[in-house]
């Protein structure tokens, strides 16, 4: 993509954040998750505000990247004087309340542990039990920059998790696989079984119980 295309769509996706403020709502929070389709590992949500001279165009869709792309990125987006904080859901919570569920209380924890409360929520294609102005957006990492830069925060703050945990499990590859079921993963479990963070309720973990 050429620079001219990536700043033309970077001014489009804050059509979401532009038209809220139209509204009158001031502080806009972007909401994404990341790990739900993990079997082992948290789920960790990341909300995002924004500041109105936020510039940096690559922001977009967290899976087009690989990891080193996502980190120089994350990078960018804290020099940018973004506002954002994370919450988790654990693998007990998941287990017990399930992981849509638990991916909504991460997200609702997340905007809890801002420092500055929203007035508006931007959501990649869920609902956080709040009371606050809400848009949920299918796609919402590729079409809003609040959620995309939202996105890549939580996904790099999770595999540092996963790098962290891979120390204590080392035989499971999670610096690699970051909790999902590679083949990697499959053979290590078939080889040492379960870890206490691994997803009980999870049909291939639970089938090793």
């Amino acid at each position: 993509m050429k620079l001219e295309e990536i700043t033309d769509s970077f001014r489009i996706r804050f059509k979401f954040e532009n038209e809220l403020n139209d509204e009158g709502y001031q502080i806009i929070a972007g909401i994404d998750e990341v790990g739900r389709g993990c079997v082992a590992g948290p789920v960790v949500a990341c909300s995002c505000i924004l500041p109105a001279n936020f510039s940096v165009s690559e922001t977009y869709d967290s899976k087009r990247f690989n990891k080193k792309q996502r980190f120089l990125l994350e990078e960018e987006i804290k020099k940018a004087s973004c506002l954002f904080a994370f919450g988790e859901a654990s693998v007990t919570e998941i287990d017990r309340i399930n992981i849509y569920q638990s991916a909504r209380l991460a997200m609702k924890r997340s905007v809890m542990n801002l420092l500055q409360m929203p007035d508006a929520l931007l959501i990649d294609a869920m609902d956080v039990d709040l009371n606050l102005k809400q848009l949920k957006i299918i796609h919402g990492d590729q079409l809003s920059n609040s959620i995309a830069a939202a996105s890549i925060l939580a996904k790099c703050h999770r595999d540092r998790i996963m790098i962290k945990m891979a120390e204590k499990y080392p035989e499971y590859g999670f610096e690699r696989n970051v909790g999902y079921l590679t083949s990697e993963a499959k053979k290590a479990l078939l080889e040492y079984g379960i870890t206490p963070i691994h997803r009980k309720t999870f049909a291939p973990i639970s089938k090793l119980i």
